[in-house]
């Protein structure tokens, strides 16, 4: 998979570096060949990062000929907009059949080209309410860590751009090349993207919150049954309104996209490591039927169950 990294006079150490040690990694622990990240300039240049060091081992715009993924990881902080060159660079690329990723503030590059218009999309909290303003087309979600269109993909600030460059590598290669990537770098293998990016209290333990520590690890041991909000509340001994409050102080999140989000990632760890049917991992999974599980599947993924495991098998080959 070859990478195209966007850097620029003044760029932050961390958000370029983090980036590359990620996809890095996947070469480095022989997960996949042909992962190659390459960071480019405009001009083919040198730069001089906020650190004050210099880099010189950068290429220009032609890095982006042939590019899988095309990786906007920030940008200058008093938020100029694109230019003209570098805007077509991004639609030419896209046409091309290139994915597009703004990661932090790289989502702004990104909107200015007009990929995002008509979309949701998501940037480091602070500077959300000027993208809103400057691309009225583009829906600006606050809160989230990270969305993916399938063919372009923005993240907010800072260090969830870590937890979207996971994301890619587990949709690529599968959530135990992720997990593998992850572990390597001693941060969480998987956060969820609708998870809250920005809390201004700080989130208590699940563990330490009345029972709800125990009925969180009820409810994963218990998947393949429906598991309504009411059977929830009723195993933590609350009321529905108290439990729904308590649950998303605990996880920054509701109980039905929690309990969902559990059953995707069963199904894609049974997807990867049996040869289950669809029809069987569904019903392990507690979806109502194939059907469904599909349609939940393609919209949280970009892709289909079957497709995903296809992928995942020639990743391992």
């Amino acid at each position: 998979m070859k990478i195209a990294v966007h850097a620029f006079e003044g760029i932050t150490m961390f958000h370029l570096a983090s980036l590359l040690m990620v996809f890095g990694e996947v070469g480095r622990q022989n997960l996949a060949a042909g992962w190659e990240a390459t960071a480019w300039t405009e001009d083919g240049r040198g730069i001089r990062t906020a650190e004050g060091l210099s880099l010189h081992d950068v290429s220009g715009p032609e890095t982006i000929a042939g590019a899988d993924l095309l990786v906007f990881p920030a940008w200058p902080n008093d938020l100029p907009r694109a230019n003209d060159n570098l805007t077509d660079l991004i639609r030419t690329a896209h046409a091309d059949g290139t994915a597009v990723a703004g990661l932090c503030l790289g989502a702004f590059p990104v909107a200015d080209s007009g990929l995002l218009d008509g979309r949701t999309a998501v940037t480091h909290w602070a500077s959300a309410p000027l993208l809103t303003q400057r691309r009225p087309a583009v829906t600006v979600e606050d809160s989230a860590l990270y969305l993916d269109h399938g063919d372009v993909l923005t993240s907010a600030g800072t260090a969830s751009a870590i937890d979207a460059c996971l994301y890619i590598v587990r949709k690529h290669l599968g959530s135990a090349a992720a997990a593998k990537v992850a572990r390597h770098l001693v941060v969480a293998p998987h956060r969820e993207g609708d998870q809250a990016q920005y809390v201004e209290r700080p989130i208590p333990d699940p563990g330490g919150v009345g029972d709800l520590g125990t009925t969180l690890d009820w409810a994963l041991a218990n998947l393949g049954e429906p598991l309504s909000v009411g059977d929830l509340a009723a195993h933590a001994g609350m009321s529905r309104r108290n439990f729904t409050r308590r649950f998303a102080e605990a996880t920054g999140t509701t109980p039905a996209r929690w309990i969902l989000s559990r059953r995707l990632d069963e199904a894609r760890r049974l997807l990867e490591a049996t040869a289950w049917p669809i029809e069987r991992i569904a019903r392990t999974c507690g979806f109502g039927s194939t059907v469904g599980f599909r349609q939940n599947f393609v919209a949280a993924y970009a892709t289909t169950p079957t497709s995903y495991r296809q992928r995942f098998t020639d990743s391992m080959v």
